[in-house]
């Protein structure tokens, strides 16, 4: 797989209102979202967020977006 492959951004559906926690660390193993990972690799903990409205989204996997934790296409650099 290359690596630009693996820092794709996923797309997820978003409920309205919902909390979601956003890998900030690329140690989850449920990307994008964190699942405590952070903690045994002391690393930065995740980052929430919720949206006003249901929708799809591309959510950043290589860390490096601009616009956490949406996909700028800074993977592309």
């Amino acid at each position: 797989m290359s690596e630009k492959k693996a820092y794709a951004p996923i797309a997820v559906k978003l409920e309205k209102d919902k909390r979601y926690g956003w890998c900030t660390c690329s140690h989850s193993s449920n990307q994008p979202f964190c699942d405590g990972s952070h903690k045994a690799h002391n690393a930065t903990p995740s980052m929430g967020f919720a949206v006003e409205e249901e929708k799809t989204a591309f959510l950043c996997t290589c860390k490096q977006t601009k616009n956490p934790p949406y996909c700028d296409g800074s993977h592309k650099n």
